[in-house]
């Protein structure tokens, strides 16, 4: 015994339980307790003495008779007095099913056994510790509640679960806590945030924080019923990506918490006429200009803006008011941080050990281990933690292409071929597919959206079909093509002409939505303004015309903040948004065009029931490159029919005939070239404009139309 409470005064010991606590001991009871500087400590129950162990902080009690639980008073060196229940009197409280599913990646809410949570063990209340650290020699629970000494509350392991867990009585929520760590191997104390931590402390503290239960109220119910029946494929969907920290701020300059971060947004989307909002990732991070992708609270939003019930507020009062709420989740990679997850446990933990596998030297960042049951069930149960408990509307799963190909950001002899030989990240692919199954399975209705930036098939088909399972796919091609070909100066575009028809080559290989998103106007890429060419006019021109593109082309939609206004410079996440350049007749007509095509979108569905197959989508004339000039229909059900051209030169095209499938009406129900958007006023007037019944390009009828400079029209036919 000796050597037993040696390794418990060493704190070196994986199951104080069979050392510490009541025992029977023969005809009685023994009660050990180790409590470090303690003068004297006695058994509250009956004002019972225990009995010193020479040259030690052990003290033994030996009696009769004693309660199951007990309190221990004690006296320390300073003549303080305490009180506490004996922890070491409670059995294991983890289920063995819940430790079976984590260990076999099968786990969906393993946020609900492992972290810190309030808990009833044999009548008494307290706080249920349980973290995962398979190679760990020893782990305590530290905190505020217990001079953050790694002696005083070991806990024990959970047999070949790797899993360890403590249960404090009386313990209340709202203390800071961490996990010290003392590798078996090499002996190393490590002290770790916890990984299914709900709470964190403000950067740059690190510390864990006791969560209470929620008693948020929702008052969703109607919006929750209606996603699990949402036709989202034919409804439109028109999303705003936010960094909450740059947005606004206060009068101070300080951050908005989530609750005014709520009022003014949905205010301003709602005006706007976007359907949603999509924020990058407000889960726990320690770096402000890490913009949230070097996550390390992976079940917290982050303490930046407000508590976990502030943030139920915020998705709460978007969802009362009909915007939806997209979160970008972080499942590739995660950073290097002494809190953290890396190194968890002293070992290559959550990440591969092989740095050819384990770590993103572009980045700085390590790679998960996506083999590993046990990280399978901590990112899945994250993504269902958001999904259910905050109501969030679908994740955009960042960076999938990192996962996907073992040799991503590689050069030869960086990464190791998979077992055929091949650059395929074949677990990874199982993760993801495992991932969206499990998603749609939990969670009907919500959204999983890929930021996939390679020509990988199928990732936004079923599983079943051989797909990953997305339901969207970011259009990187798009996007990519497309603001390549505005770079250019107008009157070199007519030999660029296949990079804006390319895309309908490709289109309806996936369910894509098209980005212009914050990774376009950042580390010295531009502001989308200034990507375009010519003088002030023109950059404004050309980017009326870009989202007139955008909008009318099939696919959803997506704009990052700032690029509604034409914000001159690039975004600086350091500060908030350039909103004083709406002060200008030029912004000002930017940002009423894009209201106005969020609502022409939202009221037209020729522009968004069918965005996926070809019923939607029709070439008038694709082959005009000499006068830089497309011309498409977009359309819905009988009847439901809109003509789009874009003029992509600075010329006038007056007298411009194009054939149309209808006879009989269309008015211009948008130009971009509009004065009210700071255009010249060239275009159609508000009256409909009759098909004639001369056959062009292989359509039955045929209208005259004058094409703006620089400009795109939108043509309603009039049933």
């Amino acid at each position: 015994m000796e050597a037993e409470l040696s390794r418990i005064s060493q704190a070196r010991h994986h199951d104080p339980f069979s050392v510490l606590g009541r025992h029977e001991d023969g005809n009685g009871v023994l009660v050990r307790a180790y409590i470090p500087n303690a003068e004297e400590v006695r058994i509250a129950e009956g004002n019972l003495w225990m009995e010193r162990l020479q040259g030690s902080d052990h003290f033994e009690w030996r009696g009769k008779e004693l309660p199951l639980h007990y309190s221990l008073i004690w006296r320390d060196q300073h003549h303080r007095e305490h009180i506490a229940r004996d922890p070491y009197t409670f059995p294991p409280q983890l289920g063995d099913l819940d430790l079976y599913l984590f260990g076999e990646g099968k786990h969906r809410h393993a946020c609900n056994f492992l972290g810190a949570s309030e808990h009833i063990a044999d009548g008494v209340a307290g706080i249920l510790f349980a973290v995962w650290a398979p190679n760990a020699e020893r782990v305590s629970v530290v905190g505020d509640f217990n001079g953050w000494d790694g002696r005083r509350h070991p806990m024990r392991v959970r047999g070949g679960s790797g899993v360890w867990e403590l249960f404090i009585p009386d313990l209340a929520p709202g203390h800071i806590y961490k996990y010290e760590i003392r590798n078996r191997h090499s002996g190393d104390i490590l002290l770790k945030a916890d990984p299914f931590g709900r709470r964190y402390e403000l950067r740059p503290r690190t510390g864990s924080i006791i969560p209470s239960q929620s008693s948020y109220g929702w008052g969703d119910n109607e919006w929750m019923e209606r996603r699990r029946q949402h036709d989202w494929q034919h409804r439109p969907m028109s999303v705003y990506e936010v960094h909450l920290g740059s947005w606004q701020r206060d009068q101070e300059g300080e951050f908005l918490d989530y609750r005014e971060a709520a009022h003014r947004l949905v205010d301003y989307v709602k005006n706007m006429g976007f359907t949603h909002l999509e924020l990058l990732p407000i889960t726990e991070h320690p770096y402000d200009l890490s913009w949230g992708y070097q996550t390390t609270g992976y079940f917290a939003p982050t303490s930046r803006f407000g508590e976990p019930d502030d943030f139920r507020y915020f998705v709460d009062y978007c969802h009362r008011n009909g915007i939806g709420v997209l979160l970008d989740w972080v499942p590739a990679h995660f950073p290097k941080d002494a809190h953290g997850l890396a190194r968890f446990d002293g070992t290559p933990l959550y990440e591969h050990a092989d740095p050819r596998l384990g770590e993103h030297m572009d980045w700085s960042t390590l790679i998960f281990n996506f083999g590993r049951n046990e990280v399978k069930s901590f990112l899945i149960s994250s993504a269902i933690f958001w999904l259910e408990e905050m109501h969030i509307d679908g994740l955009r799963v960042d960076a999938v292409a990192s996962m996907l190909y073992l040799d991503y950001s590689r050069k030869e002899g960086e990464w190791i071929p998979n077992e055929y030989g091949g650059r395929e990240n074949l677990v990874a692919i199982e993760f993801l597919k495992q991932l969206n199954v499990a998603m749609h399975d939990q969670c009907p209705g919500i959204l999983m959206i890929a930021e996939e930036s390679t020509s990988w098939p199928q990732v936004s088909r079923p599983t079943y079909a051989g797909g990953l399972g997305f339901d969207l796919k970011w259009n990187m091609g798009w996007m990519n093509d497309t603001l390549r070909y505005m770079s250019h100066d107008p009157i070199h575009r007519k030999y660029h002409h296949d990079m804006l028809t390319f895309s309908m080559l490709y289109c309806f290989t996936e369910n894509f939505l098209l980005p212009f998103s914050h990774d376009e106007v950042v580390h010295g890429k531009g502001s989308m303004l200034n990507k375009m060419p010519g003088d002030e006019w023109r950059r404004h021109a050309n980017l009326r015309a870009l989202y007139c593109y955008q909008f009318t082309h099939p696919g959803k939609k997506l704009l990052f903040m700032g690029t509604e206004f034409g914000q001159g410079r690039e975004w600086n996440s350091a500060g908030i948004l350039e909103w004083y350049v709406l002060d200008y007749p030029l912004h000002q007509g930017i940002h009423r065009l894009v209201k106005d095509l969020n609502h022409l979108y939202k009221n037209s569905p020729a522009l968004y029931k069918y965005e996926f197959d070809w019923t939607g989508f029709e070439w008038i004339d694709c082959n005009d490159s000499q006068q830089s000039v497309l011309s498409y229909l977009r359309k819905g059900e009988e009847g439901e029919l809109m003509v789009v051209l874009l003029n992509l030169t600075p010329v006038p095209r007056q007298g411009y005939r194009i054939g149309v499938p209808l006879e009989g009406s269309y008015r211009e129900v948008l130009n971009t070239d509009s004065s009210y958007y700071g255009g010249s006023n060239v275009g159609n007037g508000p009256e409909p404009l009759e098909a004639e019944a001369m056959p062009w390009m292989g359509k039955p009828f045929s209208l005259i139309l004058t094409l703006p400079p620089l400009g795109g029209i939108v043509m309603s036919f009039v049933k």
